[in-house]
């Protein structure tokens, strides 16, 4: 089984990586994905290049149904996150560098 990479991986990584405390590894952490989580708020695009995009994508209300009991059931329109990976990532993936 594959380990979890977590918010608290990705700052030691980043402190790692650029030598910066701790706790402001994790200020910038929070920071970034704070400014990721507002422009997807407001439905925009968001592009990071050779990772992917994030886009939000409006769901129509559907019926959909119960798995378990079989009994259909009304599904509402939602807005939904989307990522899309490049074609970098992609091939990083399917190698498994």
């Amino acid at each position: 089984m594959s380990k979890t990479l977590t918010r608290a991986d990705l700052i030691d990584a980043l402190g790692r990586d650029i030598g910066l405390p701790r706790n402001e590894c994790s200020d910038l952490l929070e920071s970034m994905l704070e400014h990721i989580a507002v422009a997807l708020e407001k439905g925009e695009l968001v592009k990071l290049a050779r990772f992917g995009n994030f886009t939000v994508r409006e769901k129509r209300p559907r019926m959909g149904r119960n798995p378990k009991t079989g009994i259909a059931a009304a599904i509402s329109a939602r807005r939904v996150v989307s990522f899309k990976p490049s074609q970098l990532l992609r091939v990083r993936v399917e190698r498994g560098f």
